[in-house]
């Protein structure tokens, strides 16, 4: 008999036979990125042995029947005990994800893997006519002593997990497309030939009086620093200091010399993600640098179906996502999140602000991390002005390597404004230093606060900025903004924080509320950002106001930043830095695994699903409301209610949607402002029907009193 593994559209055959080995290559080529091919190979070989049931046979040739063709796999190596129950987790999630370990009392239907090994199976044993079981004979690595024996093993599970599903479905595609549309990009010593083409000129510049000869000192030092073997390194960079290039450049060379495989660069943020991939494509080719992010839509055309397809496991050069994205798929347990874990292995890791590693999941992460540094054969880099201390989270053993030659010197050249501590001062009293300013910025901790000052001080040349104001909103403002400062007129802003990171903006003075102390050194990067003032005349003031107020998780980050002020502590100093995260991480204590995450991975129950289930590293409890006030959102609107919603109408709507939080969006339906976008459509989503409550000024209004109501 003839054993099939599938049928295509044009009736073609592909054997079982052919389809495991086809498998088992291309798993065993991906796991030996670590060292792991036999098992990966032994993976890909016995993963669908469940297909050489009749019933299953049967299914191929058009038969309705349901058949569990996963768990025969698992079963076998789970028979075969040792390390080849490892690969049972693989094989039984390779379609419905990674199961939870489960317990005895686990029943055949309960989805664990406890109850999955009750099923009873169609008889698969023809599988051994054609199909033999690998002899595993060693582990890839074996564990430190120190760490969490339990993680360790649920992270080489899912190394070879990501393995497993992203053979099976690339082999699957080729052989029911016919061919494969994917484009792996150009080489890694191609692409360090092209930044050597661009910066040659550069590196000639070796006046230390200069910027330029500044940059040009950090960015030589990164190349020659990329010769060095794998590890955990810091770029600690000033405002200024030219980051982007010199981690890319570090980053080149010692994917060049180390033989990696890509480079992966984690933002928190999508601006700073779009600014640094046009910088990246610019230099390298569009086509070596693959973004994955909520904002970029590869799928409204066909030529960018290679770079669709792409972000569904990361094969290219050069991939730049966000920090939701990378570890989020690093504690998934769905194939469609974990397919590009495997190519997260033998490349470099570069976090841009680091300082933004999520503290409510910040040991977990940091716990990934340094598995992908002592088994993975990755190289990871930590990219900001203000470094976390990681120290104290990371093995003993784990050493760190800095990037930046002469570092404190560096942060002294590139000194732009002094830092005056005003204490506690009254809103009044703000509102009136600001007000006097000929450009500046202010930044407040709370969207409803920023719209009462801004309240206070508008006028000619006053612009609001904050999250209230849709995405496109936003956009128009900033270009405004960014004329009016170019023209040397008057511009006051008013504004959350969004603005400390990704927005290239330049004052004179910036105002900021007590926040943490990166915050606030991230807030002094848009003073005098250019260099072009005197230091003597470049201030940025920090304050608290009379009625204390915070955003959700900011209380300890403004207790830290208090209590070295109180100190008399130099809040731009890089020991004040050091101290404000390690003070930090010790009040947060058990609050930095604060679903005990590390504690869901037991040698003894692997608490796959779970987990996936709890690591939201944005915990969303707010409600979407679009803003139809521009044409385009108008035929989104409609669109939505015609045909319901799309993930490319969600792409697009997003540009005209403002997030409110549970108690404001109750405010506002309670007063009549809100109406569901669609019948049908889930009650997150809302459409303002009140204009009244949007202004081009401050956005979305978020002063909204109960027992207000809207007649039409």
């Amino acid at each position: 008999m003839k054993y099939l593994a599938h049928k295509n559209d044009k009736n073609e055959e592909q054997s079982l036979k052919q389809h495991l080995e086809n498998v088992a290559e291309r798993c065993g080529t991906y796991a030996d990125a670590f060292g792991a091919r036999e098992w990966g190979y032994c993976c890909g070989l016995l993963h669908d042995v469940g297909k050489y049931s009749q019933k299953f046979q049967r299914r191929i040739q058009g038969s309705m029947e349901r058949v569990d063709h996963s768990t025969a796999g698992a079963k076998l190596c789970w028979d075969k005990k040792g390390m080849y129950q490892f690969l049972s987790y693989c094989i039984a999630g390779h379609h419905a994800g990674l199961p939870d370990t489960g317990g005895v009392a686990d029943t055949s239907a309960s989805g664990t893997m406890s109850g999955r090994l009750k099923k009873k199976l169609e008889d698969y044993g023809a599988y051994a006519g054609e199909i033999g079981i690998p002899m595993l004979s060693r582990p890839p690595f074996q564990p430190v002593k120190t760490e969490n024996q339990g993680f360790f093993v649920s992270m080489l599970i899912r190394m070879l997990y990501s393995c497993l599903v992203d053979a099976d479905f690339l082999d699957t595609e080729l052989f029911m497309n016919g061919k494969s549309e994917r484009e792996g990009g150009e080489e890694i010593g191609t692409l360090y030939g092209k930044l050597m083409a661009h910066i040659g000129e550069w590196l000639e510049n070796d006046d230390l009086d200069t910027i330029n000869g500044r940059r040009t000192e950090i960015l030589r030092h990164c190349l020659e620093m990329g010769e060095k073997e794998r590890g955990l390194f810091r770029l600690t960079v000033p405002t200024g200091g030219g980051k982007t290039i010199s981690s890319l450049a570090f980053a080149l060379k010692h994917a060049k010399e180390r033989r990696m495989e890509r480079i992966i660069y984690v933002i928190p943020y999508t601006s700073i993600i779009e600014q640094n991939a046009k910088v990246f494509a610019d230099i390298l080719g569009k086509d070596n640098v693959l973004e994955n992010h909520c904002n970029i839509d590869y799928e409204s055309s066909e030529e960018l179906r290679p770079m669709q397809l792409a972000t569904e496991n990361w094969d290219k050069p050069i991939v730049v996502t966000t920090n939701v994205q990378f570890f989020e798929s690093l504690f998934s347990n769905k194939p469609s999140k974990c397919r590009k874990l495997h190519n997260m292995a033998n490349s470099v890791i570069i976090f841009d602000e680091s300082q933004m590693l999520p503290n409510d999941y910040l040991k977990p992460c940091v716990g990934a991390m340094e598995q992908l540094l002592r088994y993975y054969r990755s190289s990871i880099v930590l990219c900001t002005a203000t470094q976390p201390a990681l120290k104290g989270l990371l093995s003993e053993d784990i050493l760190v390597t800095e990037l930046c030659p002469r570092m404190e010197e560096q942060f002294a050249f590139f000194k732009r404004a002094s830092m005056r501590n005003l204490n506690r001062i009254s809103e009044q009293e703000l509102v009136e230093r600001v007000g006097a300013e000929h450009q500046a910025l202010c930044i407040l901790n709370t969207r409803k606060r920023a719209q009462a000052v801004y309240q206070e001080v508008k006028g000619e040349g006053v612009y609001h900025l904050s999250t209230s104001m849709y995405p496109v909103h936003r956009q128009g403002v900033l270009r405004e903004i960014r004329e009016r400062l170019q023209k040397q007129e008057r511009c006051i802003v008013i504004s959350t924080s969004l603005v400390e990171a990704g927005v290239d903006l330049d004052f004179r003075a910036v105002y900021r509320q007590l926040a943490g102390v990166d915050s606030i050194i991230q807030a002094e990067g848009r003073c005098n950002r250019e260099g072009k003032r005197p230091l003597s005349d470049c201030f940025t003031y920090v304050f608290s106001l009379e009625e204390k107020e915070y955003m959700a998780g900011q209380r300890q980050q403004i207790g830290v930043t208090e209590s070295l002020l109180s100190d008399g502590r130099d809040l731009e100093g890089l020991e004040t830095i050091k101290a404000y995260f390690e003070m930090l991480y010790h009040f947060r204590g058990e609050s930095l695994d604060k679903k005990d995450i590390l504690k869901k991975f037991d040698r003894g129950n692997l608490q796959f699903s779970r987990v996936a289930r709890e690591v939201r590293l944005i915990e969303d409890d707010s409600k979407t409301i679009l803003i139809a006030k521009e044409e385009e959102a108008r035929e989104i609107l409609e669109q939505v209610r015609m045909k319901g919603v799309t993930k490319s109408l969600m792409r697009k709507m997003g540009r005209y949607c403002v997030n409110v939080r549970e108690n404001v969006f109750q405010k506002l339906l309670a007063a009549g402002a809100l109406e569901a976008m669609a019948a049908d459509l889930k009650e997150d989503y809302f459409v303002l029907r009140d204009s009244e409550k949007y202004t081009d000024e401050m956005g979305l209004t978020l002063d909204v009193g109960f027992g207000e109501a809207v007649i039409f």
